[in-house]
């Protein structure tokens, strides 16, 4: 959200409830670069509220150029017996069912040169054995994505995904990781170490622009060298 008020966006930012500091502090950063922003708290799981914060959106902007998707639920069991239905079931809403829903709900507002992102992750192509829901799902966003890109091609819609791989995001360490991981997690990356979120703010910036003109149903990795 930052990288894109930096660029002269303007942002509607989603975000649970529980997030409210994080998302105070993103709002007065974004402010103090001159752009607008309007906070929409709430729960993606539901399909109702990702409709209504699409017509937030759109009350907010008029029509919607960019819709960037990067919310996402992980959470590490070693051992499938007891892998919950209920946290299969909230994964793949978060991750997988309201990026359906969203764009479901956006596409009537959305123009042509217009660009949709979503985030899969390194979890696509290199599964964890304790992340067998979450890699799933993240399988699945990176083939939604080329499927919507060449449904949506002829509309003048652009839709592209960046691919993180270790970043020093919360999911890791409220229980996205297993504990031990943790001290040296993205080490066994070339470069080294785990990425900061903020070396993936370009790569979402670049198939906002326009300078990606030419891209879509595309995935970047950002994932330090992992292939």
């Amino acid at each position: 959200a930052i990288a894109y008020a930096h660029e002269g966006a303007d942002i509607v930012l989603n975000y649970l409830p529980e997030e409210e500091p994080d998302a105070q502090e993103v709002k007065a950063i974004v402010e103090s670069l001159g752009r607008k922003i309007k906070l929409v708290p709430g729960d993606l799981k539901n399909e109702a509220f990702s409709q209504k914060l699409i017509d937030e959106a759109d009350s907010f902007f008029g029509d919607l150029s960019i819709l960037t998707l990067v919310a996402g639920k992980q959470q590490a069991e070693v051992d499938i017996a007891n892998l919950s239905t209920q946290q299969i079931t909230d994964t793949y809403a978060t991750n997988v069912f309201s990026l359906i829903w969203l764009v479901k709900a956006a596409l009537p507002h959305m123009q042509p040169g217009s660009s949709i992102i979503t985030t899969n992750s390194i979890e696509a192509e290199q599964p964890s054995s304790f992340l067998v829901d979450y890699a799933g799902t993240k399988a699945a966003i990176k083939n939604m994505t080329m499927s919507l890109a060449k449904q949506l091609a002829n509309r003048g819609i652009r839709v592209n995904s960046v691919a993180p791989g270790p970043i020093w995001t919360p999911l890791q360490i409220v229980g996205g990781q297993l504990p031990e991981n943790i001290p040296t997690f993205g080490q066994s990356t070339p470069i080294g170490r785990a990425g900061q979120p903020a070396e993936l703010a370009g790569a979402y910036v670049f198939l906002a622009s326009n300078e990606s003109s030419y891209v879509t149903g595309e995935s970047i990795n950002v994932t330090g060298g992992l292939n």
